[in-house]
């Protein structure tokens, strides 16, 4: 059998390599803009083709490697002829656009040989490991033109940009293919382009920046400063987007910001503060001028509503001035801290929020508001709340508040009620409102309890509390703690109690009642020989005066001992009725204070001009009260804090886990880190933790 094949012709080296030199003087005749004619494809098939040839040629004819070598050399020897002395020869804007137009061109030159040489690329490069065509050229360019003139091209650059923050027009296009020329001769690692021109781009902008705040600050500070600065900004980013590469943007930010911005932001930072120091100096000089029943009411109503007004200015000039720099909102909010975060003539700023708060929901408040107007400036004190760091304090505060406006029916308006609770819910949180929330649910509830129990009473007419009465039934976790004696009721008031015991009982068995009296309101009929007059009264104060309806004088211990008072109570009900206003009992002896030698009497010729007048007790300063039940609390979220941060951690140190328990409370109040350390310490007691034997500063959870 005889077979038959094309035998193919053998290219010699030196016969192949010089059709191809023949191909790659005409590119560069092409690139160089000298007369030649445009490539053929069939030229472009033949240089192809021979190439492929001299590769797939059997050994010792293979000239692979020979003519991957001698592709580099070629590269090397047109970059070190043509392109290197003809940008180096150039200066300033001329040498950026000779190196953008020799760039170009050699990027051509590197694109069409390595379509020729394809056959390289795709078999013997991959199985030798070799660097690829593309990388082969850029890696040439990179040595023997970039290195000598980036440099003077990152300098040129810097200058023209500097030119076109002076005012001056530039070539941002030019710009942009230069900056290309850094990005690209990476060979998509940006670190080319980081270290030989971002980088020092950076450290001038920071620069300029610093001489031109240091020019602003030796004038008066303005607002204008922050109208240029936000423009300077802006200036950069668009900078950028014309023909920086987009990683730069956030780095320039930074740079701008905090060389520019943050030295505005400090002197804007002391402007505030000290405009802030001034109110807080005028209210507390003002609340120490006035009466001292007038003194806290002043200092609420004045002082907040003057710090409202001062961050309104300050917020108002960041809307019109479109300044939304985060700085800026840094120093409005370190200056307000001064505030929000004191004392002022003794009073926290949470209880002087809380204070203001119920002055404006409340039924005859002193700020005399539309519903629109309070709206706004329930919203205004949320904004400020933003700033108070014990969070927990003013929720205590305003929960006293809210209490007393629930219960006594004080409160102005309900939907002014809810409408706070629901901006303070969405900025801090379901967890911050919840309790509050459930206050008012109470009420509402309450009420329908209260329905029931008015239905109970005419469906049971055998039943009869003897006189009218109604009951709010609260849910304890909801509401301060109050505190609450065994008073030993009269026997009038013993049969209401029972009354409803009964029916509450009819609707749950699992919920125990308990009676906190010191809420309770009455409505007695004093019998006064001028005229008849309805007292509203405390239910201490009704159970001391219905003592009264079966003697005609008591001493101070026959009351103490028929009610069970305490010393305290005691006193504070006696002087309402005898040393007050309105003089229910005639005191023996005659003094303006209550000592238990005191006897009383009924004052049987008392008599007003109106029919119906209220009592009220003497006030009782609730901050020591709050204060400690805020304590309290805290010690429980430490010790949750901890507890949480071991279970997970296990093993833990000292410094680690005050840090991590800061952390988890900061949303809710400052922790103290000596009561950090107390807690740390009574968990070790009770066997939560231990401490390392080895190292006393680490501790390990005992689960």
């Amino acid at each position: 059998m005889i077979s038959a094949g094309i035998c193919r012709e053998l290219i010699e080296f030196d016969q192949g390599w010089d059709y191809i030199q023949s191909m790659l003087t005409k590119i560069k005749r092409i690139l160089e803009g000298l007369p030649e004619p445009q490539f053929s494809s069939v030229e472009y098939m033949n240089v192809y083709t021979t190439i492929y040839n001299m590769c797939t040629q059997k050994p010792p004819h293979n000239y692979s490697q020979q003519l991957y070598d001698k592709y580099k050399e070629a590269l090397e020897e047109y970059v070190t002829t043509t392109v290197l002395p003809s940008v180096i020869e150039k200066h300033d804007e001329f040498m950026l656009r000779e190196l953008v137009r020799r760039w170009a061109n050699y990027r051509v030159m590197i694109r069409w040989l390595s379509n020729c040489f394809n056959f390289l690329d795709r078999f013997f490069i991959p199985r030798r490991s070799l660097l690829s065509l593309n990388d082969v050229g850029l890696t040439c360019f990179r040595d023997l033109v970039y290195r000598e003139i980036n440099v003077n091209a990152r300098v040129t650059i810097i200058g023209l940009v500097d030119k076109e923050r002076a005012g001056e027009q530039i070539d941002r296009a030019l710009v942009k293919n230069v900056i290309d020329v850094f990005v690209g001769i990476g060979m998509g690692q940006m670190n080319t382009y980081e270290e030989d021109f971002e980088k020092h781009m950076l450290r001038h902008a920071g620069e300029y920046y610093t001489r031109k705040a240091s020019s602003w600050l030796l004038e008066d500070f303005c607002f204008d400063h922050l109208v240029k600065a936000e423009e300077c900004l802006r200036r950069e980013r668009a900078r950028v987007s014309h023909y920086m590469h987009s990683s730069s943007e956030q780095k320039l930010v930074e740079k701008v910001q905090q060389e520019l911005f943050e030295p505005l932001a400090n002197v804007f930072k002391q402007k505030v503060s000290a405009e802030v120091k001034t109110l807080v100096q005028q209210a507390e000089y003002a609340a120490n001028n006035q009466a001292s029943d007038r003194a806290s009411g002043m200092l609420e109503q004045v002082l907040v509503t003057k710090m409202i007004e001062l961050h309104d200015k300050y917020m108002a000039h960041f809307e019109d001035f479109l300044i939304k720099n985060h700085i800026f909102h840094k120093a409005l909010r370190e200056a307000f801290d001064g505030f929000c975060n004191k004392s002022v003539s003794g009073n926290s700023s949470a209880q002087l929020l809380a204070a203001f708060c119920d002055d404006i929901l409340k039924k005859g408040g002193s700020q005399k508001l539309s519903d629109e107007a309070i709206e706004g400036m329930l919203e205004k004190v949320v904004n400020l709340l933003a700033y108070i760091s014990d969070k927990d304090l003013f929720a205590e505060f305003y929960r006293k508040k809210l209490s007393h406006r629930l219960l006594f029916d004080q409160s102005a308006n309900k939907e002014h009620e809810t409408s706070i609770l629901t901006k303070m819910k969405q900025q801090f949180g379901g967890q911050f409102t919840s309790k509050m929330e459930g206050m008012v649910t109470d009420l509402t509830l309450a009420r329908d309890n209260q329905t029931g129990f008015e239905e109970y009473l005419h469906s049971n007419p055998n039943v009869n509390p003897g006189m009218d009465l109604t009951v709010t039934v609260l849910t304890t976790g909801f509401w301060p703690s109050y505190k609450s004696c065994d008073l030993s009721l009269p026997a009038e008031m013993v049969k209401c109690v029972e009354v409803f015991k009964g029916f509450y009982e009819t609707k749950t068995k699992c919920r125990k009642i308990k009676w906190i009296y010191s809420l309770g309101t009455c409505n007695i009929i004093g019998r006064f020989e001028p005229k008849e007059i309805e007292l509203v009264v405390s239910t201490y104060q009704a159970a001391i005066l219905l003592l009264f309806n079966t003697a005609d004088k008591l001493s101070y211990s026959e009351i103490l001992g028929k009610l069970n008072l305490t010393h305290d109570a005691a006193v504070r009900i006696l002087h309402s009725l005898s040393c007050a206003k309105y003089k229910i009992f005639i005191k023996e002896p005659n003094a303006k204070t209550i000592s238990p030698n005191d006897n009383f009497e009924f004052n049987s010729k008392f008599t007003d001009r109106m029919r119906r007048i209220k009592i009220p007790l003497p006030p009782v300063d609730e901050r020591k009260e709050v204060i400690q039940d805020v304590d309290r609390f805290r010690r429980y979220a430490i010790d949750a804090a901890i507890v949480r941060i071991m279970k997970s951690r296990k093993v833990l140190g000292h410094q680690q886990l005050v840090m991590e328990c800061v952390e988890q409370l900061r949303h809710k109040f400052k922790p103290d880190m000596r009561a950090i350390k107390k807690q740390i310490e009574d968990l070790i007691v009770r066997d939560y933790l231990e401490r390392d034997k080895e190292n006393h500063n680490m501790f390990k959870y005992l689960a």
